[in-house]
């Protein structure tokens, strides 16, 4: 049988008018003689009923100290009531479908409760009930321990889930549904004349997602990228084709030579902290130890033999501040930056793209506080006041405003 995938997101399940979309798309699938199975977050977000952090309220959390493993059984809820409610709906529409909790399709973690990582999946029970019905609607975002316990997958766990199903089930494709029109050259809140993808590799939409993009969880990109199955994000209120994430930016394995930079990403409300090195041996490694030790997590780091400087969330900032006084150091502490990056697989070993970048941001007046680069992504570190002004600049220079969608062959 052909399988196909089918993610929908809170919003896209939230109410009966969003479902109506979510089972159009479903009909259709089918309609394209697949068998689907779908995977479905929690309803809405916070304040509805049942989202996930509405739920988390209830035992009045973070307040209240519920154990992890019990607030893993609360938060399961959500997505269980999501399955329940759609599977309903599908069968109204006379569509055969059936609901499937995260462990009784086969979805086995480990004991790490809040934010297990699948070990492996079984999906002999939605085989079966795929010979069934058209449909299994399985509830995302958990698992089971092999002793029997709820486990959720943390962030990003439903398209996790749904990445999981589609390397075990070997599916033809793994559909992200979403309440935008697949990847963005950069966000549109942001950026007005950000345009949507055609196509992006999966090593791309890696690199946007872990600097700030939030369509899909690099996790479930990394699996689907492992597995060869080509994954799309569509929007869950139209019939366009969305992004096609797969290994090439074309379907024919041709990439697309002329676009050095696909998007841009960034992560605001960051502090830049840096450090000026003491005498004698391992002064560096003092400053990241205390931080690992505080739990505190790192990033854009830069080492020289006289200074470390690195960045922290804004939240932490004084935390880390503390902790380093208290090991003798005296911090210089630059609050309220944000973490541009700019991701392209074109731009492997063509020069100029980090001169281009730097130029933009200097003729808008906007300083660069740090700068790194790798072969598809190059980073810089500017005051959060200057980020709107910065992205509109870059996504002008490097002509991301002229993207036209072109339709692609199903």
């Amino acid at each position: 049988m052909d399988i196909l995938i089918q993610k929908f997101g809170g919003t896209s399940v939230r109410d009966k008018k969003s479902r109506r979309h979510v089972i159009e798309h479903i009909q259709r699938a089918i309609h394209h003689n697949y068998k689907v199975i779908v995977v479905v977050s929690a309803p809405g977000r916070l304040p509805e009923p049942y989202a996930t952090d509405s739920l988390l309220a209830l035992a009045d959390f973070p307040e209240n100290h519920t154990a992890h493993r019990e607030l893993d059984m609360l938060m399961s809820c959500g997505e269980t009531i999501s399955s329940v409610i759609l599977t309903s709906e599908l069968q109204t529409h006379n569509v055969t479908a059936t609901a499937l909790t995260g462990p009784q399709a086969g979805i086995i973690t480990n004991d790490h409760f809040n934010q297990a990582k699948i070990k492996e999946v079984k999906p002999k029970r939605v085989y079966d009930e795929l010979e069934k019905h058209d449909v299994v609607v399985v509830a995302g975002f958990q698992g089971v321990t092999k002793t029997g316990d709820i486990t959720t997958l943390g962030r990003g766990g439903s398209d996790t889930t749904a990445a999981s199903l589609g390397a075990a089930t070997q599916a033809k494709g793994i559909e992200i549904f979403t309440d935008v029109n697949g990847i963005m050259t950069a966000d549109p809140r942001i950026v007005k004349k950000a345009r949507s993808l055609d196509a992006i590799t999966y090593m791309e939409i890696c690199h946007l997602a872990y600097q700030g993009a939030k369509v899909v969880h690099p996790r479930a990109v990394e699996i689907a990228m492992q597995a060869e199955v080509p994954m799309r994000v569509r929007s869950t209120y139209s019939n366009d084709s969305g992004t096609l994430v797969t290994s090439s930016r074309l379907p024919t394995g041709v990439d697309i030579p002329d676009r050095l930079i696909t998007g841009f990403a960034y992560i605001d409300a960051i502090t830049q902290i840096q450090v000026k090195m003491k005498a004698g041996k391992n002064s560096q490694a003092n400053v990241f130890n205390a931080m690992a030790e505080a739990g505190i997590s790192i990033d854009f780091i830069n080492i020289s033999p006289t200074e470390v400087v690195y960045t922290v969330p804004n939240d932490l900032t004084e935390k880390a501040e503390n902790i380093l006084k208290t090991i003798g150091y005296e911090p210089v502490i630059n609050k309220d930056c944000a973490k541009v990056s700019a991701v392209g697989a074109g731009m492997t070993g063509v020069p100029g793209v980090a001169s281009r970048i730097v130029e933009t941001l200097m003729n808008e007046d906007i300083q660069i506080l740090q700068s790194a680069d790798s072969h598809t992504t190059i980073w810089v570190l500017i005051k959060e006041k200057d980020l709107t002004v910065a992205l509109n600049a870059l996504h002008e220079e490097f002509g991301l405003s002229e993207i036209k969608k072109q339709p692609l062959n199903h």
